[in-house]
């Protein structure tokens, strides 16, 4: 996939999230949680086009949907034309392109103190990432995996893209 298709998907979903958190659609969380049920998600999905699979917790996948909440360990799969939105707790914007499988392997933030960290592992696709509070306090805390490399993040807004292995 090339560089302005796959940026013409982030464009989209970035879009429809932001229209969908404008406008107050689902996704957007009514009232604050219980600390405990806080700390059990880790994020929300906030849009999805096409053909997207939330797989987590040994559970069956699932179709993901607007609202749906990531836990603190879970996979994000896109099909083909495909493409998801999240937002993490922090703040942290993820938008994920076709075709792409990405495994939130960690994720834990102090609201109060802004402490925080996140591990990703990309394995097929592409990402953009913004990050958040943990990323603009603590950038060493923000990892990013791929089968080839280990990102630190020292900016706040990239794209990474990884082709799977022949």
């Amino acid at each position: 996939m090339n560089d302005k298709k796959i940026l013409a998907l982030c464009g989209l979903v970035m879009a429809a999230s932001t229209a969908a958190a404008q406008t107050g659609a689902t996704g957007s969380p009514a009232a604050p949680a219980a600390p405990a049920v806080a700390e059990a998600r880790a994020g929300l999905v906030k849009s999805v086009r096409g053909e997207v699979q939330l797989l987590g917790g040994g559970a069956e996948p699932r179709a993901a949907a607007a609202g749906d909440a990531l836990s603190p360990i879970d996979r994000l799969q896109t099909g083909k034309d495909s493409g998801a939105s999240v937002v993490l707790r922090d703040g942290t914007q993820l938008v994920v392109g076709p075709s792409s499988r990405l495994d939130l392997k960690q994720f834990h933030f102090d609201s109060t103190t802004h402490d925080g960290g996140m591990l990703l592992s990309l394995l097929r696709g592409s990402l953009r990432m913004v990050t958040g509070l943990i990323g603009k306090t603590h950038p060493d805390a923000v990892r990013v995996e791929t089968q080839t490399a280990v990102i630190g993040i020292r900016g706040t807004d990239f794209i990474v893209e990884v082709d799977p292995q022949p």
